[in-house]
C-alpha cells in the first residue's frame, strides 16, 4: 500500500501573472483548465513537472475557501498536497477511525478524492486521491484532475520532479506526527527537521519562521538546468536565495 505526492496545489489572486512567471522561469507548459473548479468560484492552469503536477487556482468571484485563504495568509500561497494512493477504501477507513472531517468527497468510474478538513490535520490542506482504470498504477498515466492528456504538455527541459513539500507551523512536532498517523507512514526527526517520505517525494515540517501563519511554505524541484532557472528568476525579480525562487507565494528550493 503505497502514497505517492502527485500534485502541488498553490493559490494566487491572480491567474495570469503566476502562470507567466511559472512558463517564463521553470520552462512549464499548461497542461489542462478545470472547468469544474468554476463551481468553487475558481479558475485554475495545471502544469507537469515530471510526472506530477503543480496547479494554480484563483478565485473569481467574492467569499470563495480559496479566497479567505489567501487573505489568512496574507498573499498568494502554496495550499495543497494532493496524493495518490493505490488502495482507497483502507485510507477511507482509517481517516474515519481517526475520527478526521472530511472536506471534499467524490467517486466517479474514473477517480476517488478525499480532502481532509485542515482544522483537523493542521499545516495545509491534505488530499488522499485513486486514479481507476486503465494504466491508473503507471508513473506516466492517467490523472484525472490533469486532463485527459497531461502528458503531451511535459516539459524537462529545467525541471524533473517535486521531491519535497514544506509545511510550516507553529508546532511542527505535533503536526507531522498527525500527518504521519494519517498517511500511515514512519516520521524521521534529524536534527530538529520532522520529515515523513511519501513513495517519492517528502512532507517536510518546518517552524514559521517568515512573518506568514502556518500553511504550505515551499517545494524542493529537482532541476535539470539550475541556471536557467536562476537567470530567467533574476530577470522578473524572483530570486529568494540561494539557489531558490520565489512563485506563487512559495519558496521553490532548486535542486
Amino acid at each position: 500500500m503505497w502514497l505517492k505526492i502527485r500534485q502541488i496545489a498553490g493559490v494566487a489572486e491572480k491567474l495570469q501573472p503566476v502562470e507567466d512567471d511559472l512558463k517564463e522561469i521553470l520552462g512549464i507548459e499548461v497542461c489542462y483548465r478545470d472547468p469544474g473548479v468554476g463551481y468553487f468560484g475558481l479558475e485554475n492552469a495545471l502544469f507537469p513537472i515530471g510526472n506530477q503536477l503543480l496547479e494554480v487556482v484563483a478565485p473569481i468571484q467574492e467569499n470563495t475557501a480559496g479566497g479567505r485563504y489567501i487573505e489568512r495568509r496574507g498573499g498568494d500561497s502554496g495550499y495543497m498536497v494532493i496524493t495518490q494512493c493505490d488502495d482507497h477504501p483502507p485510507r477511507r477507513a482509517h481517516v474515519d477511525e481517526l475520527g478526521i472531517r472530511i472536506v471534499l468527497d467524490n467517486q466517479s468510474r474514473e477517480f476517488i478524492n478525499m480532502q481532509l478538513h485542515p482544522r483537523d490535520t493542521g499545516g495545509t490542506v491534505f488530499e488522499i486521491d485513486q486514479q481507476l482504470g486503465d494504466g491508473a498504477l503507471n508513473e506516466d498515466g492517467p490523472w484525472h484532475p490533469a486532463g485527459p492528456d497531461w502528458q503531451r504538455a511535459k516539459q524537462l527541459g529545467r525541471v524533473k520532479a517535486i521531491v519535497a513539500a514544506e509545511i510550516q507551523c507553529e508546532d511542527p512536532a505535533t503536526v507531522s506526527q498527525r500527518w504521519a498517523e494519517i498517511a500511515q507512514l514512519p516520521l524521521d526527526i534529524s536534527d530538529g527537521i520532522f520529515q515523513i517520505q511519501f513513495e517519492n517525494a517528502a512532507a517536510r515540517f518546518v517552524s514559521c519562521t517568515d512573518g506568514r501563519p502556518e500553511g504550505l511554505g515551499g517545494i524542493d524541484i529537482e532541476t535539470s538546468n539550475k541556471a536557467a532557472i536562476l537567470d530567467a528568476a533574476a530577470a522578473r525579480g524572483k530570486v529568494s536565495g540561494e539557489d531558490q525562487v520565489y512563485l506563487c507565494g512559495m519558496r521553490m528550493n532548486l535542486l
